[in-house]
């Protein structure tokens, strides 16, 4: 599976409207086959920072994701919204979806 996060530092003026601007590429992506999650956050602590945390199936299906039509349509509209080039961090895991953090289990309840 293919992780990736990455940082959006979105300008001020766009904001509180980024889940707006970014939603027909996010609908897009969450309709891939090959896409397991593609969800967005904002920080608590900066207002203008969105995460974004995604995964694919496999390389197959991240290269589907970075081809696609809605991805290029993306990659030309949003860097106007942006304050400066998104960070990304990306790993291909052994896995195929989420584990529980065992460290924090919680009982279960009644």
């Amino acid at each position: 599976m293919i992780i990736i996060t990455a940082k959006f530092r979105v300008l001020p003026e766009h904001a509180d409207t980024w889940p707006d601007i970014t939603r027909e590429f996010t609908e897009a992506t969450r309709d891939e086959p090959g896409c397991l999650w593609f969800d967005w956050s904002r920080s608590v602590e900066d207002p203008t920072e969105y995460v974004l945390v995604e995964a694919f199936r496999d390389e197959e299906a991240g290269s589907a994701h970075v081809t696609s039509d809605h991805f290029a349509k993306a990659r030309d509209a949003l860097p106007a919204h942006l304050a400066r080039t998104p960070e990304i961090v990306h790993a291909v895991v052994p896995q195929e979806g989420w584990s529980p953090l065992g460290e924090m289990a919680v009982p279960e309840r009644g």
